[in-house]
This record gives C-alpha cells, sequence and structure tokens, in this order.
C-alpha cells in the first residue's frame, strides 16, 4: 500500500470516529432536558381545577334536598318571626373537616317571609349571598370558639342560596356547612338571624 493511500484512509477513519463522538455527546446534552437520574416517579400529576364554592353549594345543596335526610327526624325546633319555623333535621361530622346542618324552614304565619334576612350583616355575605341562610353560626362552648359557614375568597357561601320568599304554608330544604370543631366537641350552639338559638349535638 503507498504512503499517500495510508494516509488517506487514516484520515477517514479519523473523520469516522469524531463524527461518532459528536453524535454521542449530543445524544448526552438532549438527556439533561429529561428526568434526572433518582427522580423517576416524583412528579406530581397536574390537580384538575377545584369546584368553587357556588359550585360546591349547588352541589350540597341537591344533597340537602335528596332522599339521604330524613324530613320526619326533628333533631331540634327553632322559632323565627311571625310565625317562621326552622327544624333541624341532620348535624353531620364529615370526614372533610366539616360540620353539615341541614334543615327545613316552614313558614306558619299569615305573612310572606323574607329570606334575605338570614343572610346576616355582614356586607361580604350579603353581596355575594342574597336570600341565603350564610348569616348561621355555630359555638363551641367549650372552645370558646365561633364558627361561621364557609365561604370561597369571593364570599361565596357553601350555603343554600337564592331562596324564594317563603309564603304562608310554604317550605323548603336548606343546609350550612361549616368547619369541624375538635372531635372533643360533641355539642354546638347553632344560630341564624332573626331565629331563636339551639343547642345541637354533632352526628358521626
Amino acid at each position: 500500500m503507498s504512503m499517500r493511500r495510508t494516509t488517506t484512509t487514516r484520515r477517514a477513519m479519523a473523520a469516522v470516529s469524531m463524527t461518532a463522538a459528536l453524535a454521542f455527546a449530543l445524544a448526552g446534552c438532549g438527556d439533561d432536558g429529561g428526568e434526572k437520574p433518582g427522580n423517576e416517579g416524583t412528579s406530581a400529576p397536574s390537580a384538575p381545577a377545584s369546584p368553587s364554592a357556588e359550585d360546591k353549594g349547588e352541589s350540597q345543596q341537591d344533597t340537602a334536598a335528596g332522599d339521604n335526610v330524613d324530613p320526619d327526624v326533628k333533631l331540634a325546633e327553632i322559632r323565627g318571626q311571625n310565625g317562621v319555623v326552622m327544624v333541624i333535621n341532620q348535624v353531620q361530622r364529615d370526614s372533610g373537616g366539616f360540620v353539615t346542618v341541614q334543615a327545613e324552614v316552614k313558614n306558619g304565619g299569615e305573612k310572606p317571609a323574607n329570606p334575605a334576612q338570614w343572610a346576616g350583616s355582614e356586607s361580604v355575605i350579603v353581596r355575594q349571598n342574597l336570600s341565603s341562610v350564610g348569616g348561621a353560626t355555630l359555638v363551641d362552648k367549650l372552645g370558646k370558639k365561633r364558627y361561621y359557614v364557609l365561604r370561597d375568597t369571593d364570599g361565596r357561601c357553601l350555603c343554600t342560596t337564592k331562596i324564594a320568599p317563603l309564603q304562608p304554608g310554604d317550605s323548603t330544604a336548606v343546609f350550612m356547612q361549616f368547619p369541624a370543631p375538635p372531635s372533643t366537641t360533641t355539642e354546638v350552639d347553632f344560630s341564624v338571624p332573626t331565629f331563636a338559638t339551639a343547642s345541637l349535638k354533632i352526628s358521626g
């Protein structure tokens, strides 16, 4: 083999080796954009958007008026103005750390009842929850703490809203959801504006 042919062959082999090395380096750079060793499976999937309080309220309202609450169960009966009565059907502690009060409001008087009074006096609650039971509260006398109806950052409550005026003889199911007191608290004082206060036992 001549010297010139040998030199050409060596140059070709060197070029092939350099190309292979460059390809390997580029492949290594591409790996930097992926998961690092030891991080496999640690990336959390995107969480679905949480429903707003309004959506939760609508869903819970359907439950409040559903078959899971026995309207014949009367844990307490509290009187309001002009013959209006609220019958408490259920006070349930949920596993998620909430207490849900479900009740029925009946107008036993002779005049229409205005639900707007039950929203309370807080401007945010009244503005976002017209004709609601958003003014309800629970008081843990043992823990010396008052609990208000849950609400979102816009002030929308997890409670029954858009309650139509109750004509004489009419009734409507309502619900209110509160943060749960400690598990050691089994009894709370419940109140809604214009109604008397009642002592309720928490089940669940």
